[in-house]
Formats: structure tokens, sequence, C-alpha cells
């Protein structure tokens, strides 16, 4: 059964533009994904701690549908990439923001109960 996952990659900022496109190809083209890959590239950014002698990097964060059995090969083939500095994989499963609020009606009966509880003491 597929899944969404979103990937994070920090690649050296060195790399040209071409071969960072390069790379993604060669890395998505493995996930055999039946869907299409959304990525979004956030450019060369400073890290937040130096690893190694790198002290900039360059962002991509990339969301896709794919089968848990293509995760393996996938995620090998990024070990061995010299040019990939950190990654990250995870289950996609919404966007970030703000947690579901409780209806009004929800939240007013907590409050009632907690005002019955004070009438106790």
């Amino acid at each position: 059964m597929p899944r969404r996952y979103e990937a994070v990659y920090i690649f050296d900022s060195t790399l040209e533009d071409a071969a960072i496109q390069e790379k993604l190809a060669r890395f998505h083209g493995l996930l055999q994904s039946t869907e299409d890959i959304v990525v979004d590239h956030w450019g060369r950014r400073q890290l937040a701690y130096k690893i190694g002698p790198r002290d900039t990097g360059y962002y991509v964060v990339a969301k896709f549908t794919c089968e848990a059995g293509a995760l393996p090969e996938y995620e090998r083939a990024m070990k061995l990439d010299d040019g990939v500095i950190r990654y990250l994989i995870t289950i996609y499963e919404h966007e970030l923001g703000a947690p579901p609020s409780l209806g009004d009606d929800e939240v007013g009966v907590g409050r009632r109960r907690d005002d019955d509880d004070d009438d106790e003491d």
C-alpha cells in the first residue's frame, strides 16, 4: 500500500544547481512513485551547526507517494552520494500549523465542569 512521505535533503552548497537537479532526478527515479513528486527548493542557507568543514548547505524538500519497499534502495543511494550532507525521510501526515481547534461547545462544556468542581470545595 503506497504511503505519502516527505524528504528533506541538505546538499553540499558547492554543487551546481544542474548537478543537484540531476541527483534529485536519480533519487526520485528509484522511488517508482505513482504520483508526481512535489519538490520545493529552499536554496543555499546557513546550517544550524557545522557539519565537518561545511557551514552552509543547499536545502530541498520533496513530498512523494511510494511503496515502502522502494525506500531501502532510495536511502542507500543517498548514503553513498558524497553530495548529500544530510537527509531525513518522514511519513507525511498533514501540513504543519496549529493543531485543530476544539469547537466552542466542547470548550464551554469543559469550563462548566471546571466551575462545578470549584463549587464542591
